[in-house]
């Protein structure tokens, strides 16, 4: 089931506090990027964040489980919704746990 851009608003807008929030639709769900960093997967209208030290600093015995068949496990963040400021607190700390995102190489022409 594919993810309702409803819900990836609702979270985007959740989200803000986090930094620059902005989404990238693949395969029919989203990928949640941080500042240029994915943090945290949508998938069946469901929020995944990474799992970190950091998070897991911020979230107190987390729920786990898998954005899709085969993923390693993510936390599963929908109770975060309802606390923006936490939910913002938790995608920094996995952006802060997260290396900097490899530089793009020039397209040859």
């Amino acid at each position: 089931m594919a993810t309702q851009r409803s819900t990836v608003e609702h979270i985007v807008e959740a989200a803000a506090g986090a930094g620059v929030v902005r989404t990238r639709a693949m395969f029919g769900e989203y990928a949640l990027y941080c500042d240029d960093k994915v943090v945290a997967l949508i998938c069946d209208d469901t929020l995944f964040l990474k799992d970190t030290p950091g998070a897991r600093g911020v979230i107190d015995a987390p729920e786990l489980g898998a954005p899709y068949p085969g993923a390693k496990p993510h936390i599963v963040a929908d109770a975060l919704l309802d606390d923006p400021e936490v939910l913002a607190r938790a995608l920094r700390a996995v952006f802060d746990d997260l290396p900097a995102p490899k530089p793009k190489k020039p397209r040859k022409r």
